[in-house]
């Protein structure tokens, strides 16, 4: 009876049905019922049926716990076993793999939400772009939005009613319009959404989700991943690039997040060794441990996506050691080649495409209210400006020459009048080129407007150096946070800070004292004395030998081999020691089990019994026996 009463709660609550509520790319939201057993492909099949999307690999289901942490929703997991927030669930239906080539995305419906996701990333600032790329980008929008300019419908300050960027600037909004006015007069909807797509995909900060973190000297930095590999950007500048077939592993131990990966191993000359790679360790700090987990398994995900050809390749990837427990992850789904394949064999008839109009659409209201719901995406100004529409001069800022800590954005310092004329020659020279013609809305005639040409014959190394991305500093240090924090309380340092002093801050103390350097340099030279005192007087022998040891120890790979070989060895040393003597004991005891019986008959077991156990068995009983008579005589 109490199997029965303990039962029957759990079965009713299999059947209890759970109100989620998820909100789209255009702010608008729909809800739905699930079981506790529902799994979480659920809930995109059920989006994507409302879409009637097709092309649904690039997107996924965002959400955010208790603790502020956000995290994507895997699809083969219940629900109700990732949620830990209280119901109703809430959750977000964004784009989760940015497409590496949008022209390669068969259907208009497809490129729609992708251009309402590259939205949002400009107006949180997660799509940083200098002022040219930006002004281009807020006039596809326009037209989007409005289509052609008309004199009579739009004035002069219409491109202030478009929240595109928190704090647009007046200089900003006159190149928007000009660009409206000029380049994009006569495209439609489509053909303006899909240039919107083939400038922003070739921006540095395209497709980037930013994890704030800190490097190892204590400095604010931005990971991300994109489909060419993992990037990291400081300042304005992007320090680094390690391609997805440079990178040979991603780990995670606590609030520490490791990328290990190989890079070519260039002279103090300057010059590249195409044929010597070197092995590079990048170490990063979180500010939990569930962002350094969420870090790992966004980077594994990435990796197996746009890295593997097929999704039968995909390995489950751990991230202890091969003898250590740790944290095990698989990304299930197809990956970016098979997307590919599949978009091109898509034969039916281009599904409707419901745009919301400017004025109807719920996304203006939100961000001109700041009403997102549960905070998932808090506003932080794309571009800088100390009073919205005075400054004229901080659009065209001097780029920062060193990568420094990150802090909050601030208004950049006016540069020089010929700088500034320059920088405003070089954004607002009119196009020579003829205004195209009105278009089909067919997505299949459509064809983008291409931008300029870069320059084809850049190196490798130059790629993955650093690189100058915007005029600005990429901060986008609310979006992290659950709630926008103020410049005053510290920003993104806000996550980090801790009533304990970090590893990281203490070694720049210590490099800051000469003082402390002194005596450390002093200990360091009386360890090296002593360690040469110590191999003198050892001999030619134990010099042979101890010069052996350091070649091994300075050897990293062979250091590695030797530890799992000695890993491995001391495993199989513990098998042996409680297996062997497990079975001697099985076999030397009366249990009847037809395998043992089977060995006690051989003639093998019969030797040892009679030769070894028997005559071992004595001695110890003997040895036994006269312990316990000197026990008992004393």
């Amino acid at each position: 009876m109490k199997m029965l009463r303990f039962r029957s709660p759990s079965i009713r609550s299999l059947d209890q049905e759970i109100l989620c509520t998820i909100r789209l790319l255009d702010d608008s939201e729909i809800s739905c019922s699930i079981q506790r057993d529902t799994k979480g492909q659920f809930l995109l099949d059920h989006v994507c049926n409302h879409y009637n999307l097709l092309e649904k690999d690039y997107f996924g289901i965002r959400y955010v716990d208790p603790e502020k942490q956000r995290h994507w929703l895997e699809p083969n997991k219940p629900v109700v076993r990732q949620m830990k927030s209280h119901q109703p669930y809430t959750m977000c239906f964004r784009v989760k793999f940015y497409p590496h080539e949008p022209m390669k995305i068969k259907e208009e419906l497809t490129r729609y939400l992708l251009y309402l996701q590259l939205k949002r990333d400009i107006y949180h600032g997660r799509l940083l772009c200098p002022f040219a790329e930006a002004a281009y980008l807020g006039a596809c929008i326009v037209q989007a939005e409005l289509g052609d300019y008309d004199p009579e419908e739009h004035p002069s300050d219409y491109i202030r009613d478009f929240k595109l960027f928190p704090k647009q600037s007046l200089k900003l909004e006159r190149k928007i319009i000009e660009i409206h006015k000029n380049e994009l007069r006569g495209q439609c909807a489509p053909l303006a959404e899909l240039n919107m797509l083939q400038r922003a995909h070739s921006l540095e900060t395209y497709g980037v989700d930013p994890h704030p973190c800190k490097d190892f000297t204590g400095s604010t930095a931005f990971l991300g991943f994109t489909a060419t590999g993992f990037v990291v950007f400081q300042g304005n500048k992007r320090i680094h690039l390690l391609k997805w077939a440079d990178v040979s592993k991603l780990k995670f131990e606590g609030k520490t997040f490791y990328v290990i990966g190989i890079q070519k191993e260039i002279s103090l000359t300057g010059r590249i060794h195409c044929n010597r790679m070197k092995k590079l360790v990048l170490t990063f700090h979180t500010s939990t441990p569930a962002a350094c987990k969420h870090l790992w398994k966004c980077g594994v995900e990435n990796q197996a996506f746009y890295k593997c050809a097929k999704s039968s390749q995909i390995k489950t990837v751990s991230s202890s050691n091969i003898f250590f427990k740790g944290s095990r992850f698989r990304y299930s789904g197809k990956v970016a080649k098979e997307v590919i394949e599949a978009s091109s064999k898509i034969q039916r008839d281009p599904p409707e495409v419901h745009r919301a109009q400017f004025g109807q659409s719920r996304s203006y209201n939100s961000l001109s209210h700041k009403n997102l719901i549960m905070n998932m995406e808090p506003l932080v100004p794309a571009m800088p400006s100390a009073n919205e529409y005075e400054e004229t001069a901080a659009d065209s800022g001097v780029a920062v020459k060193d990568s420094a800590p990150l802090s909050p954005l601030k208004p950049s310092s006016a540069p020089a009048d010929a700088e500034q004329q320059s920088a405003e020659r070089r954004t607002s020279a009119p196009s020579t080129d003829p205004q195209p013609p009105r278009v089909s809305t067919d997505s299949s005639n459509l064809r983008p407007q291409t931008p300029k040409a870069e320059d084809d014959a850049e190196e490798d190394y130059e790629v993955s150096g650093a690189l100058t991305i915007s005029e600005l500093v990429y901060s986008p240090c609310a979006s992290m946070l659950p709630t926008p924090v103020d410049d005053s309380q510290g920003g993104v340092d806000l996550l980090f800070s801790s009533p304990v002093q970090s590893p990281a801050r203490l070694l720049r103390e210590l490099h800051a004292d000469p003082d402390i350097q002194a005596r450390l340099e002093a200990e360091r030279q009386r360890d090296r004395a002593r360690e040469r005192a110590r191999v003198a007087a050892g001999g030619r022998a134990a010099g042979v030998l101890g010069g052996g040891l350091r070649l091994l120890s300075s050897n990293r790979r062979v250091n590695a081999c030797l530890l799992s070989v000695a890993r491995l060895v001391a495993v199989a040393m513990g098998v042996l020691l409680v297996t062997v003597p497990t079975l001697l004991l099985l076999l030397e005891s009366d249990i009847d089990v037809s395998f043992l019986h089977e060995i006690r008959q051989t003639p093998e077991f019969e030797q040892f019994h009679y030769e070894y156990y028997c005559p071992l068995r004595r001695w110890v009983l003997c040895r036994i026996s006269m312990a316990m008579e000197n026990l008992w005589s004393d």
